[in-house]
């Protein structure tokens, strides 16, 4: 008991020093001044006297909506002694390995700049800046030649590395002998199995409308999907962080979905959001990197050729410029297991005091991290409002997807997750697939590490999003990787060949997720 309030005094502590920097904090405060030439503040019911002006003039609500979203992003309380190493990943073998991937990825990095004579930043001539800032609209008209150029690493070669991951306190051979786990992962991580996962995604049961289901046994879909609108209505007019996230479990309206996932996130496009993003433009626009070069290439090798996505080129190539240089992104290094890659000033290697982060927001963009932006240009139209979408969920989710952790909703403990439900409830299929040498995860593990984008339709990727953002989990991926295996068993076993179970899974465009999440989680695996 003792040690809950400890943990509990922590977090508060944590949290009250963050929120004392933000925006919200000044306009508190400024409000708390104002409310003292109100004639209902009395000196002797001071502080009672604010908090009920707070509360009807609805500044209550959103420092509630402010702490929640820092909740919901909040590592949980490590003991006050752990290093801040162990906030970011706790096992050791998990931060060595991501260490190592990382000089990899560092190391193709310097190798394309000095193969290719281009520095990794470079302030740009007048001239470049006026034409930049006058195509700014219209940067997918743009055609560089970038035939030089190439990803810095694939979903594939991340998958290799996480095939090799060990645990060296497990003798080689017998890491996982006490769960016969005959997947390509090979470390002792905790996987939920089916009876719990029944229990985290109730809201998903038969028994409980969802939007994305088109027959219901308890009640027509027009029914619930009014009912279920007029809801999400008064929950939007609450202005409740938390509500809306308990709502978005059973899907959201498509009406509702753009306001009803940035009060989730707790985004609110004040003028000094909008100010903020005009400042990120202005750096780009001053300054050339070369990862601009890698965002280039990725939008005209993925989103570029996709038939939902090709015609938010020029937002793509905004947000991602922008977020390059969005230093706030370095905040969740904290609690990332990950570490932004550093710089020196040419001629002082190795001086700190000359050592800058690069890119500044710290992330090295791979092949496909545009497509975690491509389905909220569907949402969202203004640049700033989806740049500051896209920055909060890569914050809390997307950057999970390709770093090495043991963070339940990070990749690894998802490949595992995935190839755990397929050996225990699938074994036919899964020993088939692995004996002709088409290890399942080996195709779905690229649908994992994009959330699905670019592989389901956009409506049906939507509703799959509402229930990572409702669940606040990436679980789900794995949950409906799994499923869609379960869904093509019937073609699956009588493939021979890798190359053929690929053909079989090549198209998800048609694929309905609701249903196949049901059937799997409530129907058919005992």
């Amino acid at each position: 008991m003792l040690q809950e309030e400890s943990d509990l005094s922590l977090v508060i502590a944590q949290i009250v020093q963050k929120l004392k920097g933000s925006n919200l904090y000044a306009q508190l405060e400024r409000q708390a001044w104002a409310s003292l030439q109100r004639p209902e503040i009395k000196l002797e019911s001071l502080k009672e006297d604010i908090k009920e002006f707070f509360k009807i003039s609805g500044w209550e609500k959103k420092l509630q909506n402010a702490v929640y979203s820092e909740l919901s992003v909040f590592p949980l309380p490590s003991h006050p002694a752990a290093p801040p190493e162990h906030l970011k990943e706790p096992l050791v073998y998990m931060r060595k390995a991501q260490g190592s991937w990382e000089k990899r990825i560092l190391k193709s990095l310097n190798s394309m700049c000095t193969e290719l004579s281009i520095p990794l930043a470079r302030k740009r001539p007048v001239g470049e800046q006026k034409e930049l800032l006058n195509k700014w609209n219209e940067m997918g008209t743009d055609e560089p030649d970038l035939s030089l150029f190439r990803p810095v690493y694939a979903p594939k070669d991340f998958l290799e590395v996480l095939i090799n991951l060990r645990n060296p306190n497990y003798e080689n051979g017998d890491s996982l002998s006490f769960r016969t786990h005959l997947g390509l992962i090979q470390v002792p991580l905790k996987v939920k199995d089916i009876p719990e996962l029944k229990e985290f995604f109730v809201e998903l049961g038969l028994t409980t409308g969802q939007l994305g289901i088109d027959d219901s046994t308890q009640v027509p879909p027009e029914l619930f999907e009014n009912e279920h609108v007029r809801i999400g209505q008064k929950v939007l007019a609450e202005q409740d962080s938390a509500a809306a996230q308990q709502y978005i479990r059973q899907g959201s309206p498509t009406a509702l979905r753009a306001e009803l996932w940035a009060l989730i996130l707790n985004i609110s496009s004040q003028p000094e959001d909008i100010l903020y993003y005009e400042q990120l433009k202005t750096n780009v626009i001053q300054h050339d990197l070369l990862v601009d070069s890698l965002i280039y290439k990725d939008v005209k090798l993925t989103a570029s050729n996709d038939d939902y996505y090709f015609v938010f080129e020029d937002y793509l190539y905004q947000v991602l410029l922008c977020f390059s240089r969005d230093t706030s992104v370095l905040g969740h290094f904290a609690y990332n297991s990950a570490s932004p890659p550093r710089s020196y000033i040419r001629g002082k290697l190795g001086l700190e005091e000359y050592a800058v982060f690069y890119p500044p927001n710290g992330v090295i963009p791979f092949h496909g991290f545009s497509m975690y932006v491509a389905p909220l240009c569907f949402l969202y139209h203004e640049p700033s409002k989806l740049y500051q979408i896209f920055r909060e969920m890569y914050v809390r989710f997307f950057f999970r997807l390709h770093s090495i952790s043991s963070h339940p909703s990070g990749i690894v403990s998802l490949c595992l997750l995935f190839e755990t439900l397929l050996q225990t409830y699938l074994p036919q299929l899964f020993y088939h697939l692995r004996e002709i040498g088409a290890q399942p995860l080996r195709i779905s593990f690229k649908w994992m590490v994009r959330a699905f984008s670019g592989y389901l339709a956009t409506d049906q990727l939507l509703l799959l999003w509402d229930r990572i953002l409702g669940y606040n989990s990436l679980e789900i991926l794995a949950v409906l990787a799994a499923a869609v295996f379960a869904f093509r068993a019937v073609n699956l076993m009588e493939v021979t060949s890798l190359a053929a179970a690929e053909a079989v899974l090549a198209d998800l465009s048609t694929l309905k997720v609701m249903p196949l999440l049901q059937i799997f989680l409530f129907a058919t695996v005992t």
